[in-house]
């Protein structure tokens, strides 16, 4: 009979292992689905995100589940979204999108294709004001004209050329981004693969832009009490994503940021569970794709004082399966990081773990730079983190590798930090 029991408490142990991969997955697959068109600014696709993430919190069993509201300016294109070259039809999202920035477009212009092995940009200048070349699309790789930023700068003013905008070309997949979504510029910056613009005289497009001024989102932020209410761990990860290009397509965001906000949702639930010492706080931020908008907002507006959080956790696309895992670590938090290895090498969770630069790259950092001892943790460079940004992040190419392994790190951290 005893042997019988411990084997019965030894499958209930792998049964609620399941359980919790189980749930993640539901979560994961629940976010990228086209309910929420992206989780989006506009569509109310972040914001339905958020509700859905109330009841999830709720049912797990947290004490207490609050709203942060806090507004945006914001960028969006959620109407016409068409591009052709040389007649040739373009596919959003696959062979352009837009910069986050860029004002809609519509009509047929030439193309300007930049000689950047002998650039010189009086003859550049100088040839916009040719009438062939007037009103048309100057052409180049992304990366030329970031090299060369104080002469497209002036290109992009609306009297400093009379071109009517550019066209970037960026290598596939093609990428689409909402960071600094916060203005919009004089002329359209279009991205597009090098093959579908590669020798072409001219292009058509039809993209409409709408910009939302004072835009209503809101963090989502559950409690888990414990013993001690002097201290409490923080865990995080953003729930937005890019939304809408044009009126069909959606960036599902399957690994960005679907997969770290499910860990969030799983670990709640691990603690409403199990108490835990100190308190803890599982913060669902939205806007981190319009600059951390919503961590920003929580750090200068905190519902906890920020000298009380022994450790913040931040879990951005975790869904991959590097055996490496990336992280960056705030300066006060170097002395956990120690623990951190420690643990990860008793354990073999990881092989080994990456730490990189502090940037601010996500809702981290701005607990890092107010002091918060924190930790960021990313799986790249797997399979799935080709699809960083792109269409093709969606539930088809999710990947669950790392979550069980990220899970056992923190929760073991937890334990004996």
């Amino acid at each position: 009979m005893k042997k019988i029991a411990i084997l019965f408490l030894f499958l209930a142990a792998l049964q609620l292992g399941a359980q919790d991969l189980t749930h993640y997955k539901k979560v994961v697959k629940e976010l990228s689905s086209a309910k929420y068109q992206g989780r989006g600014y506009a569509r109310d696709g972040a914001n339905k995100a958020g509700k859905y993430l109330e009841k999830e919190f709720r049912k797990a069993g947290v004490d207490q589940v609050t709203c942060q509201p806090f507004t945006i300016d914001i960028n969006t294109f959620c109407g016409k979204m068409k591009m052709s070259a040389d007649g040739k039809k373009l596919k959003a999202g696959v062979d352009f999108s837009m910069r986050e920035y860029s004002p809609g477009v519509h009509g047929q212009f030439p193309v300007y294709h930049i000689d950047t092995l002998n650039f010189d940009p009086d003859v550049l200048f100088a040839d916009l004001e040719k009438p062939e070349y007037r009103n048309c699309m100057v052409t180049c790789e992304y990366m030329f004209s970031y090299r060369n930023r104080d002469v497209f700068s002036r290109l992009q003013s609306k009297d400093g050329a009379p071109n009517a905008g550019f066209l970037y070309t960026w290598t596939s997949p093609i990428k689409f981004y909402k960071a600094y979504g916060h203005y919009v510029t004089d002329k359209p910056i279009v991205w597009v693969t090098p093959e579908a613009v590669e020798g072409v005289k001219s292009v058509s497009l039809d993209v409409d832009n709408q910009f939302l001024e004072d835009y209503a989102l809101f963090n989502v932020i559950a409690k888990v009490e414990g013993e001690r209410h002097d201290s409490c761990y923080v865990f995080t990860a953003h729930y937005d994503h890019l939304g809408n290009l044009g009126r069909r397509l959606y960036y599902a965001g399957a690994n960005d940021n679907a997969s770290g906000t499910a860990a969030i949702v799983t670990l709640a639930a691990h603690y409403a569970k199990h108490r835990p010492m100190y308190d803890m706080y599982f913060i669902a931020f939205s806007g981190e794709d319009a600059n951390l908008r919503g961590s920003e907002f929580f750090a200068q507006n905190p519902i906890v004082p920020l000298e009380q959080i022994k450790y913040l956790f931040n879990i951005d696309m975790i869904g991959d399966n590097n055996p490496v895992q990336y992280c960056e670590v705030s300066d006060q938090g170097m002395k956990g990081f120690e623990l951190f290895e420690k643990i990860n090498g008793e354990k073999g969770l990881f092989k080994a773990l990456d730490r990189g630069e502090l940037a601010a790259n996500s809702d981290h950092y701005p607990f890092a730079e107010r002091g918060v001892p924190c930790i960021f943790l990313e799986n790249q460079e797997g399979d799935a983190f080709q699809y960083y940004h792109t269409v093709f992040d969606n539930w088809k190419h999710a990947v669950f590798d790392s979550y069980e392994p990220v899970f056992k790190l923190v929760t073991e951290f937890v334990d004996r930090y």
